[in-house]
């Protein structure tokens, strides 16, 4: 019997466990580039986030290869915490198949990693800056490889990976698939693309400047004193589920978790200052509901998918406007609702405005009833959104 995913041409076993995940549907990026994939076309891939990309690479990569063999499929990732959610989500995709997996980053040992390329892997998810590490002392060959995936590759760009990349690339074998994923094509990326595939397939999902269509979003404009209040007041008047509150600094994060923890919340911290393994601890125990919260820099920002993050709050708005779809974008994921509350200080008038016009689309500002607020010229001269408004889910209320 054909399901919706066995139609894009996956075998019956793949298709059947993916819909035991609970995916009943592909998702746009997943209905256009599957077949692409099985086809062996050069790919580039570009969607919102939240819309099951590492799926629309992973499950056909998995079906091409087959069974066990020589490492065959390299996937590169800009972070570690992204590397483990690829390699992670081909576990579970090759669950009832002998591929051999396995993950190679920095901030660890090289113990488990070195026994592992020694048993030989079928796919690696891989950072570049250790796997170049074990290239240069000739602990792996990428001569076999028959598909390169380069994921987030925008963000590899503002990490400064390229030239680490384009090493890494020229290890592989010139007849290689290569899948090219990213939410833009800067000049020196659409450089990098016209270098590494040859004659790919374009595919475009959705509005990149915008976050998902199923997110809330209110501006709350406060005086920088009363912040902390604030955003107390609004976590006691909202019903939420998981929320992740994104900081400017790590010094931010810190102490925000200290003065949650007091209030009597559970939170986990994630930030660069953290170790890896204090890194994999916040995240795996705030995916399985032990804390509350994840208080984080936007390290966590881009990428990173945890299943039922009800709200997103910016405790410090971001300077960079597109940092903002990316943190939003951890809410609201594969069709469920969320919401997203930022805190608007005088200091952030600026960058709040520049979120507007980047995303084409004015945002809300909201108060809070029976909060004594500090008067501020703040509140009159941004009475309103800079941007015209469009009909959307952009104006709800605060839950309560």
């Amino acid at each position: 019997m054909d399901t919706p995913f066995s139609k894009l041409g996956l075998c019956d076993a793949l298709a059947y466990g993916v819909q035991e995940k609970g995916y009943t549907q592909p998702t746009a990026i997943q209905a256009q580039s599957i077949p692409l994939i099985l086809a062996g076309r050069d790919v580039i891939g570009s969607a919102q986030t939240g819309t099951g990309k590492t799926a629309a690479f992973a499950l056909p990569i998995i079906q091409k290869l087959g069974g066990h063999g020589k490492l065959r499929c390299l996937v590169l990732e800009p972070t570690r915490e992204l590397a483990l959610q690829v390699e992670e989500a081909f576990q579970t995709y090759a669950k009832f198949t002998d591929l051999q997996i396995t993950i190679i980053y920095g901030g660890v040992g090289y113990g488990k990693q070195l026994e592992d390329l020694k048993r030989g892997m079928d796919i690696i998810a891989a950072t570049p800056g250790r796997l170049l590490d074990h290239l240069e002392q000739r602990n792996c060959s990428l001569a076999d490889i028959d598909i390169l995936v380069l994921d987030e590759v925008d963000r590899m760009l503002d990490m400064g990976f390229l030239p680490d990349v384009k090493r890494i690339v020229q290890h592989t074998p010139k007849s290689r698939q290569t899948l090219f994923f990213t939410a833009t094509i800067p000049p020196e990326i659409a450089e990098l693309a016209g270098w590494a595939l040859n004659n790919p397939e374009k595919v475009e999902i959705g509005r990149q400047r915008a976050p998902a269509e199923t997110v809330s979003h209110g501006f709350y404009q406060v005086v920088a004193s009363q912040k902390f209040d604030l955003f107390e007041l609004l976590l006691k008047q909202t019903d939420f589920k998981s929320v992740i509150v994104f900081t400017r600094t790590r010094m931010g994060a810190d102490r925000i978790a200290q003065r949650l923890k007091r209030s009597g919340h559970t939170a986990a911290v994630m930030h660069s200052d953290r170790s890896q393994r204090e890194r994999v601890e916040a995240l795996q125990g705030f995916k399985s509901g032990e804390f509350e919260m994840l208080i984080a820099t936007d390290i966590a920002a881009r990428g990173l998918d945890i299943a039922g993050v009800s709200h997103v709050v910016n405790y410090d708005v971001p300077e960079n406007a597109e940092d903002y779809v990316h943190r939003v974008g951890r809410t609201g994921r594969a069709q469920s609702t969320g919401d997203a509350f930022t805190l608007v200080t005088e200091d952030d008038v600026r960058n709040a405005r520049s979120i507007e016009r980047y995303m084409g689309v004015g945002v809300e500002r909201k108060k809070i009833e029976g909060f004594e607020y500090i008067y501020s010229a703040l509140f009159d001269e941004n009475a309103q959104p800079a941007a015209p408004k469009k009909t959307s889910r952009l104006h709800r209320g605060v839950r309560r």
